[in-house]
């Protein structure tokens, strides 16, 4: 039981300095004269996460579970999706972030996996959702965060794509890509 714990607080450390990271990205693009779209939304995104945590931290802690052969797949797919945040991330650098930061007349990011999709990163973040749970059999926690999440990305995803096609090329430059489903244009 302890390696449970241990992994999913490896994971809330994970995304603790990501916020650090996020932070310090929103500053730099503020004093390019940047700022922030959707700030009234963002909350929920937070308290959707931090709920996602607690209820798995409670459901792992009162259901009894064993390791079951079938977890290595969501394990895996947990695993793969946490290469993929690691690329998506560098792929955008300083542009990266948890918030919806836009910097007004720069050139929107298409490389990395942003090659292929037009949001990789939410991509990442449905999977991990999803599958985090399902290693531990906490079934609850991935149907009813998987939902809330699917919920709250679909306003997210409207309210960032709004901004970026106002402020920067973005529709020029991703109108050709799904915003799930990989696709590849020169």
């Amino acid at each position: 039981m302890i390696a449970v714990y241990l992994f999913i607080l490896l994971v809330i450390v994970q995304r603790f300095v990501e916020l650090l990271i996020a932070n310090r990205n929103a500053k730099w693009i503020k004093s390019q004269g940047g700022y922030e779209a959707g700030k009234e939304h963002y909350k929920y995104i937070v308290g959707l996460h931090v709920l996602f945590f607690v209820s798995l931290l409670i459901e792992v802690t009162v259901t009894k579970h064993t390791f079951m052969l079938w977890s290595i797949f969501p394990l895996g797919v947990f695993l793969l999706a946490q290469l993929g945040r690691v690329w998506a991330l560098s792929s955008l650098g300083r542009f990266w972030n948890t918030r919806i930061m836009i910097l007004p007349g720069a050139k929107v990011i298409a490389k990395g996996p942003y090659r292929y999709l037009r949001h990789p990163n939410y991509a990442i973040v449905i999977a991990e959702i999803a599958c985090l749970p399902l290693i531990f059999q906490a079934y609850w926690t991935a149907i009813v965060f998987t939902i809330l999440n699917a919920v709250t990305l679909s306003t997210r995803i409207q309210v960032e794509e709004r901004a970026l096609e106002e402020a920067t090329n973005y529709h020029k430059t991703f109108e050709k890509r799904k915003r799930f489903i990989p696709t590849y244009d020169k």
